[in-house]
């Protein structure tokens, strides 16, 4: 089975943008096709609480005939067009979909962050996990989202093995991005944040990229926009995951990122698993 997860960084822009940075991103939704996923996870959409549009739905089925897809999206009392997360799955699968609230601090629970596929012997389920924000005025919030997350995925993982991915806004250590040394006060680089998703891995689950690639550093997933140099000098962060049960890591075949050339913000990253 292979799949896809990417922050996308409003799919909206990049359904009917007419930008560069919009085409550019088309393009890559088109290399995500040709790769094949069966299961493909976006987050930050950004679309309206009634979903897709009109012409977003015909722009979808142009690049992904194959797909059927769900989304979550940002309602009141949360921001409007606010995060937002999708997935895109083969037709042939028929998975019950979910959309958990897991009581997380208002109005984190509608800003439109979690999606669950249940399938008969495994789950998959995305996040976008709440950024600790501009002078982490959000880290205590954030704080309790990771234990309120944690107890989730524990949830799903003793019925059945669980895959999970996305923009967990977290460098776990200090290879996981290029300057650990001028980061440990901002926000994806706490100690508070790390200790958090420490303690997830803990609750039973592996990260696939360190179980195929050990401690290979220079490795990164996102990139600072507003640093121009960013992309150009790899200055990067690894913030995306899929994580898997402990007791299906050894089944993991591959974990790796997709290339977005010069694009900056997330790449998409893929896992391979044979379930």
């Amino acid at each position: 089975m292979k799949l896809i997860s990417w922050n996308i960084d409003s799919l909206n822009a990049a359904l009917t943008g007419t930008s560069p940075r919009a085409e550019i991103t088309r393009s890559i939704l088109e290399k995500l096709h040709d790769l094949h996923a069966d299961i493909i996870a976006i987050q930050e959409t950004k679309l309206r609480d009634s979903g897709p549009t009109k012409k977003h739905q015909e722009i979808l089925a142009e690049i992904f005939p194959e797909y059927d897809y769900v989304w979550r999206s940002s309602r009141e009392p949360a921001r409007k067009g606010y995060a937002g997360v999708m997935y895109l799955y083969l037709k042939n699968l028929a998975p019950e979909v979910s959309y958990p609230k897991i009581g997380a601090p208002e109005p984190m629970d509608e800003e439109g962050r979690i999606i669950t596929l249940e399938f008969d012997d495994f789950y998959v389920t995305q996040v976008y996990t709440p950024n600790a924000g501009s002078g982490l005025k959000r880290l205590a919030e954030r704080q309790e989202w990771d234990q309120k997350y944690i107890a989730y995925l524990k949830e799903l993982d003793a019925k059945k093995p669980v895959l999970a991915s996305g923009d967990y806004n977290c460098a776990h250590e200090e290879i996981d991005l290029k300057h650990p040394e001028n980061n440990h006060h901002s926000a994806g680089f706490t100690d508070e944040e790390r200790a958090g998703f420490s303690q997830l891995l803990e609750a039973g689950f592996t990260d696939s990229f360190r179980k195929i690639h050990g401690n290979v550093e220079g490795v990164y997933s996102w990139w600072a926009q507003r640093v121009k140099t960013a992309k150009a000098n790899n200055s990067g962060w690894r913030i995306d995951y899929w994580l898997t049960s402990d007791r299906i890591s050894d089944k993991i075949i591959s974990s790796d990122m997709v290339d977005t050339g010069d694009r900056a913000d997330h790449c998409p990253i893929v896992l391979e698993i044979d379930l």
